[in-house]
């Protein structure tokens, strides 16, 4: 893992934590996107060198929609760039990790993604992300 790309956060109205959001970094987002495979419409933030994924369910069977009805609001993820992510879930499975997709699949910004599982990892759900190449 080479470093975190970004933090996610479920948010239930992303219209309006795009603005409460603009005015913590004092500037708006820089994209706004959904993966319709997922359930969820994203919004991403640049704070200095670091991404915030803000995430707001498009459907109410969504696994966000399903996070913010049990937990609320709040840090849904932590994603970590990857320079391999079919070896490194290959690596985090001889570890002992629960990989909740074992086929990286498209995710936003452009980034191929895979999850394990947050049992296996102290509660918290973690992304890899690797660079989609065109």
């Amino acid at each position: 893992m080479n470093k975190i790309e970004h933090i996610g956060i479920a948010v239930k109205d992303l219209e309006k934590s795009n603005a409460l959001f603009a005015s913590l970094f004092g500037e708006a987002h820089y994209k706004i996107e959904e993966v319709a495979s997922e359930g969820v419409k994203t919004s991403f933030f640049k704070s200095g060198p670091n991404k915030i994924e803000l995430l707001e369910a498009s459907n109410p069977d969504s696994p966000i929609a399903k996070f913010i009805e049990k937990k609320g609001e709040g840090i849904h993820h932590i994603a970590f760039a990857v320079d391999n992510i079919k070896e490194e879930i290959k690596r985090l499975q001889n570890e002992g990790f629960t990989v909740l997709n074992e086929t990286p699949k498209k995710g936003a910004d452009n980034k191929l993604v895979a999850f394990l599982h947050p049992k296996t990892t102290n509660g918290v759900l973690i992304e890899l992300c690797q660079e989609i190449e065109e």
